[in-house]
């Protein structure tokens, strides 16, 4: 039974990051992946249940919305390139580097997530030091990999992928020397779970192609790694030590709420919902080219935002201690808000052309009905550097694997990109999926 519980945890909690990771793919940035890591972190609260954990969620959920949108910096556009080639070093290469970057994503939010569950009165996490000494790990390891040594993964496009992995390190010096064991597995099998989750998404959206199906399939690839990135949250949160449930003092959360529910949606708003995109993806779907429907779905989508947001604030401003119920409501309220943006920007409210939009309807029904079922118990196991070693040199042959299929199962496709020898000429035959620049 417990075996089971603990399964089925996982699975709402990778249902629930794959569903807010597909809806990132409307909005991209750290902004889009900051509030996806928001709901999956948020999710794993709901699951676990502890009343401690809950009462501090809108700082914990900040920590963790803040990990994963820190990977948004990434370029992986042409990294995805490589992995629709026809030849198997280049393919190998193209999911072991998203096996990377979706191992970034998964361990700077998995990490983050486990520090806000660790921070406690009388071990608290400096995070003003954590925060210096990630900004100059990042720094740092840019220098040398990418100025000094020219350790490129995606020429021409941007190498923050060198910033990321040097704040991954600080944070994980952090957590070694501040001796925060629990949050460090977390971070491990997030991380893990990502990137897995980013390589094998890489896969099934070249399968995909190949099978002419009319489908988002770049879409599926985006649900993979949240997906797997889930359950690696998942599994690391259930199975770490966390001691005894605690009794936690009263406090304010008013300024992580804020960032939640107006900082993140707003900045996302700016970055998304410009005149531009707008008018290019309704002209296409209205009858007339109607200006005064644009600006209503410009401007209606941050009345929305702002309007819920100040509802969120002024509705917990007074609770200083949250419980299940309430945590409960802000999760659905808030993963709604980030559908019917979705819905908004794609024009899938008047048009069925993208049918991916109504599966997250699908998988938000599923999980409000699952989620009141959880009942796993924390079973803590120990984290040996020989056996998370093993489990990556596994991920990896398995990466071997699948870039074998893929370089089996079609010639060149649009999209397909070079790191070793020359591009290919490629003839466009199939006109189901477009890679994003990204």
């Amino acid at each position: 039974m417990k075996t089971k519980q603990l399964y089925f945890s996982m699975l709402v909690v990778a249902m629930s990051l794959g569903t807010a990771w597909a809806i990132r793919g409307q909005f991209g940035h750290e902004h889009g992946a900051a509030w996806a890591g928001g709901i999956g972190s948020l999710a794993t609260l709901l699951v676990v249940k502890r009343k401690d954990w809950l009462a501090k969620s809108f700082s914990v959920v900040l920590a963790g919305a803040l990990g994963w949108g820190l990977g948004g910096m990434m370029s992986y556009g042409l990294v995805v390139g490589y992995g629709r080639g026809s030849d198997w070093p280049n393919v190998f290469y193209g999911l072991s580097m998203l096996f990377v970057i979706g191992g970034l994503y998964g361990f700077l939010g998995g990490g983050l997530f486990g520090l806000g569950l660790s921070n406690t009165i009388k071990k608290p996490v400096k995070w003003p030091k954590l925060i210096l000494e990630m900004t100059a790990g990042g720094i740092i390891f840019y220098f040398f990999l990418v100025e000094q040594f020219g350790w490129n993964m995606t020429p021409p496009r941007s190498e923050v992928w060198a910033v990321c992995l040097g704040m991954a390190v600080a944070l994980t010096w952090n957590m070694i020397r501040g001796k925060q064991k629990s949050a460090l597995r977390v971070a491990i099998f997030s991380g893990l779970g990502g990137g897995f989750g980013f390589a094998f998404g890489n896969f099934l959206q070249v399968l995909g192609q190949t099978s002419e199906i009319h489908f988002n399939f770049w879409n599926v690839m985006e649900y993979s790694l949240g997906f797997f990135g889930g359950l690696g949250l998942a599994y690391g949160t259930l199975t770490s030590d966390w001691g005894k449930e605690k009794d936690v003092p009263t406090k304010n959360q008013v300024f992580p709420l804020i960032m939640l529910v107006l900082v993140i949606p707003v900045i996302m708003w700016q970055q998304n919902f410009e005149w531009e995109r707008i008018q290019s993806t309704f002209v296409k779907l209205l009858p007339t080219d109607n200006y005064a429907f644009y600006d209503g779905v410009i401007w209606g989508s941050v009345i929305l935002i702002g309007t819920l947001g100040a509802y969120w604030i002024f509705r917990f401003k007074k609770f200083e201690t949250l419980d299940y119920r309430e945590v409960k409501t802000f999760f659905f309220g808030h993963w709604a808000l980030y559908i019917t943006l979705s819905f908004l920007v794609t024009g899938a409210f008047i048009s069925t052309y993208r049918v991916e939009q109504y599966l997250y309807l699908v998988n938000f029904v599923v999980i409000f009905f699952l989620i009141d079922r959880t009942e796993p118990e924390i079973n803590p196991r120990s984290l040996k550097l020989f056996t998370g070693l093993k489990n990556a040199a596994i991920v990896l042959v398995f990466i071997g694997i699948l870039a074998a299929i893929a370089v089996s199962s079609h010639g060149e496709i649009k999209g397909s990109k070079k790191r070793f020898g020359a591009e290919p000429v490629v003839v466009d035959t199939i006109k189901t999926d477009t890679i994003k620049n990204k």
